[in-house]
């Protein structure tokens, strides 16, 4: 049976000096943080975690710390271990396992892309077996890999190949695609929403659970939104998904992705800076970015320290 994780799993970003070294502890601080805010999980590793951006022993060593870190805690961990290497990637899955990951998941190869279908359930097949008790999410991202393969086949092909495929983290707006997922084999897949600004789409759709970067500094904001779908209050669950909107457009508005680490800065939370070649805010455009951020008018919507 696949356990479905319900709720809001955070991607966490990556903490790093000013040089660009990782701060490894700070990464317990970073688990409390999202206990306290009752986020039930975190994706590591992943575009938020500036994953591609980092080594292996780095990725590695992120991956222990979090496993340290929710050792004792409800929080279930997702390591992002995909690659364009699926040698890289076993390596990366069996150290999951060993350390006592909940699941992995894994990245349509962005490089030499899969064809088709089939052939992107053949690699994925390849690090799946490398750790079967283990349970294996694939994150389609189709924007920064440039795979767009159809989810739908991509089922049709995995529901055989792999075995211990837990479901899909889906960060695209086909929703077509994703309501044909979740309905596969009578909902058997655990089918988690990417795209934090039409989360409340996606729950139209029977989605339960989702993946997102604002999750780490937003959660009460989310948690009253699907309270307001579950509630049947759909014009305020509208309310708070377009103040959703109005804070994920201060993201483009100042840069970008980086824009986030700004967020976890204006909650108290210090990430430091992003990796090159992502552009990074300057302290004069924070200052502007602050009022923007108090012109929302949703203070008692952020996470709390």
């Amino acid at each position: 049976m696949i356990t479905k994780i319900e709720g809001l799993i955070a991607a966490p970003f990556s903490t790093q000096d000013k040089q660009g070294n990782i701060l490894y502890d700070r990464i317990p601080l970073y688990h409390d943080l999202l206990e306290k805010n009752e986020v039930s999980g975190a994706f590591i590793n992943g575009s938020t975690g500036e994953g591609v951006s980092l080594t292996q022993k780095e990725r590695m060593k992120t991956a222990e710390y979090w496993a340290l870190a929710a050792k004792q805690s409800k929080l279930k961990i997702i390591n992002l271990v995909g690659g364009t290497s699926y040698a890289e990637c076993i390596e990366n899955a069996r150290h999951s396992e060993e350390i006592g990951m909940d699941a992995i998941a894994l990245l349509a190869p962005y490089y030499f892309k899969p064809a088709n279908a089939k052939a992107l359930v053949e690699f994925c097949a390849k690090v799946a077996e490398a750790v079967p008790q283990m349970p294996v999410y694939f994150y389609h991202i189709p924007v920064l890999t440039g795979c767009n393969i159809s989810m739908y086949d991509f089922l049709k092909e995995a529901s055989t190949a792999i075995p211990n495929l837990a479901g899909i983290k889906y960060t695209h707006e086909d929703f077509m695609d994703f309501q044909s997922c979740i309905n596969f084999e009578n909902g058997k897949y655990d089918m988690l929403w990417g795209r934090d600004e039409n989360l409340l789409s996606a729950l139209i759709l029977g989605a339960r659970g989702g993946v997102g970067s604002t999750f780490n500094y937003a959660a009460p904001l989310y948690y009253q939104l699907i309270d307001a779908f579950d509630n049947g209050d759909f014009e305020m669950a509208r309310k708070l998904q377009q103040q959703s909107i109005d804070m994920i457009r201060l993201l483009g508005k100042y840069g970008g992705i980086a824009t986030g680490k700004a967020y976890m800065r204006y909650i108290g939370f210090e990430c430091g800076e992003f990796r090159l070649p992502v552009k990074n805010m300057s302290n004069e455009a924070y200052q502007e970015f602050e009022k923007d951020v108090q012109g929302l008018q949703m203070q008692d919507l952020f996470s709390k320290l």
